[in-house]
């Protein structure tokens, strides 16, 4: 291990932990978040179910939370289960790297290290699966207990509280499954220090560069954004395929 190492270890944790900050605040340069705004819609989604009787979609869109995350807590144990057997490997994997430009081989112990930090990456990611996919679990539960339309509307009160308990824990299970999800994009990043600490600070750069465009400029971040209303033409071709009164399609304008 030489001190460029060190440095570019000392960057790619930095980097890690200041990224982690700025998305728990809620505006960069005056710009939300992607994270943010889809709390917000989070919150619609629920407040919204309680106003309907059948809830068969919000358990649809639960069960598809929980197995989005159920999937990549999978694959984290693979990969990190991949990195052990990798340490088996390091005589030939030395070999290699010993015929190949631009690679600062420091022998098998640095070589070993580096695979153990990003052992290592793959259980945080494995760990934050695991507890979002909990959580999710528990928000299904609390789920059931928001009241019918009725029992809403006899108390909004009781019924508002029910509503809060389920996006509070529904936005902590998704902030833990994105916490878990940059570790893994963040590993793809820290396999430039088998190549060298420059590169390795260079492909963290990038990784953190693509993530942050994606949650302040990217066009999934316009989608739920954007408030403008539906343009004249777009209300006509909705308003023509729309059945009139009595059970005709209406061709009319506007």
């Amino acid at each position: 291990m030489t001190t460029a190492d060190y440095i570019a270890l000392a960057f790619f944790a930095c980097v890690w932990v200041g990224y982690s900050w700025l998305l728990k605040g809620r505006t960069f340069f005056g710009r939300t978040s992607l994270t943010h705004a889809m709390t917000e819609r989070r919150r619609e989604w629920i407040y919204n179910s309680l106003r309907r009787d059948l809830k068969m979609i919000d358990t649809q869109i639960m069960a598809g939370l929980q197995n989005g995350t159920a999937f990549f807590a999978s694959t984290s144990i693979f990969a990190m289960g991949s990195c052990f057997a990798l340490l088996g490997a390091t005589e030939k994997v030395g070999a290699v790297f010993a015929d190949l430009p631009f690679v600062l081989h420091g022998g098998h112990g640095a070589f070993e290290m580096k695979v153990g930090g990003l052992a290592t990456l793959f259980g945080y990611a494995f760990f934050k699966f695991g507890w979002s996919y909990r959580l999710f679990n528990y928000c299904t539960i609390l789920f059931g207990s928001i009241p019918m339309m009725r029992d809403t509307e006899a108390d909004i009160i009781a019924a508002e509280r029910a509503a809060e308990r389920v996006i509070r824990m529904n936005v902590i299970a998704g902030s833990n499954f994105n916490e878990g999800l940059r570790a893994i994009f963040l590993s793809i990043g820290y396999l430039g220090w088998f190549i060298n600490p420059y590169i390795f600070m260079l492909t963290t750069s990038v990784v953190i560069f693509v993530l942050a465009r994606r949650q302040f400029f990217s066009e999934a971040r316009l989608a739920i954004m954007d408030g403008r209303p539906p343009s004249e033409l777009q209300l006509s071709a909705i308003r023509r395929d729309m059945p009139s009164n009595d059970g005709n399609a209406s061709t009319g304008g506007l």
